[in-house]
């Protein structure tokens, strides 16, 4: 006998159960199972929820993209202002401006760039606590993002839109390669997008690149393309959003010198004079470098050599 259309429905219902037994379903019982197991199955793949952000339980937290959450950090690895020598004018200039965003005044992103070992990242964190204690009432938090995750730049200013506190969001030592197309992320948040960068967060980086590109890449771009001046303007054109920028350049001699004895100083290390002055430039010579880093890593030498904890 012909089977009939509804009986070909019919049994295209059946169905079986996780015991393998068939039970019978009518139509829109069976629609509504096949909507219920999709809607359970995009569940389980969309990303979770974040956690409840409770931003008063530090003072800087770090960006996980993969897991969609800040993560507190206890205690910041950070150099006291004072200590900070050799880059007064840049120091005022980025104290200047953090404290008019912590007033909830117009402020700019701010790109530091030039020597390695001069304090770009010190100067950072430096700032951020001694805004932060000044203007208490204003809830300034600084939340580090690593330089891979700068394409989640925009899933972390959904977060942080819209949220009582005010943030500083700092990526250290920022440069992108010649086939790196991140920087976009950075573009759009820093001055385009529909929205822009939301109210209560500035973007302060490091770098020791001007133009976060290597010189060879612009050049390589320029050589190589129809229209030079067009081939590099997207990737270059990245500094112009920032708009502070604040160079730091080797330090001289004098002011090496002056970095070493403030550290003695501050952790009250049993060494002065000329002795003191005559080790740090032979260390500074084998480094072949004079900076804040090579200053920072004698002491910890001379410290460590003379049985001195730093602890504090």
């Amino acid at each position: 006998m012909a089977k009939t259309p509804q009986r070909i429905r019919n049994k295209a219902a059946k169905k079986r159960t996780g015991d393998g037994s068939k039970v019978e379903l009518t139509r829109d019982a069976g629609v509504e199972g096949v909507l219920h197991r999709i809607a359970e199955a995009l569940e389980r793949v969309a990303p979770p929820s974040p956690p409840g952000l409770d931003f008063s339980a530090a003072e800087a937290f770090v960006w996980h993209p993969e897991e969609r959450r800040l993560a507190t950090v206890a205690r910041v690895n950070r150099v006291e202002m004072s200590l900070l020598k050799g880059i007064d004018r840049v120091r005022d200039l980025l104290v200047e401006n953090t404290e008019r965003f912590a007033r909830g005044l117009p402020a700019n992103n701010a790109l530091l760039w030039g020597a390695r070992g001069m304090g770009k990242s010190s100067l950072v964190k430096a700032a951020h606590a001694a805004v932060a204690a000044a203007h208490r009432a204003a809830g300034l938090k600084l939340i580090e993002i690593h330089r891979e995750d700068i394409e989640s730049l925009p899933e972390l200013m959904s977060l942080l839109r819209d949220k009582r506190q005010r943030f500083i969001v700092f990526c250290d030592d920022l440069s992108f390669d010649a086939e790196d197309t991140s920087y976009k992320s950075l573009k759009t948040m820093l001055e385009g997008g529909i929205e822009g960068r939301p109210e209560n967060v500035i973007f302060y980086a490091t770098s020791n690149r001007r133009h976060l590109m290597a010189r060879d890449m612009v050049e390589n771009e320029r050589a190589t393309a129809i229209n030079p001046g067009e081939a590099v303007e997207e990737k270059v054109s990245l500094s112009d959003r920032f708009g502070l920028w604040l160079g730091f350049h080797r330090c001289s001699q004098d002011e090496y010198l002056a970095m070493v004895e403030g550290y003695v100083a501050r952790y009250r290390i049993p060494r002065a004079g000329a002795d003191l002055r005559r080790e740090a430039l032979e260390w500074a010579t084998t480094r072949g470098a004079r900076s804040g880093r090579v200053a920072w890593q004698y002491v910890q030498d001379l410290a460590g050599r003379l049985g001195v904890k730093m602890a504090g």
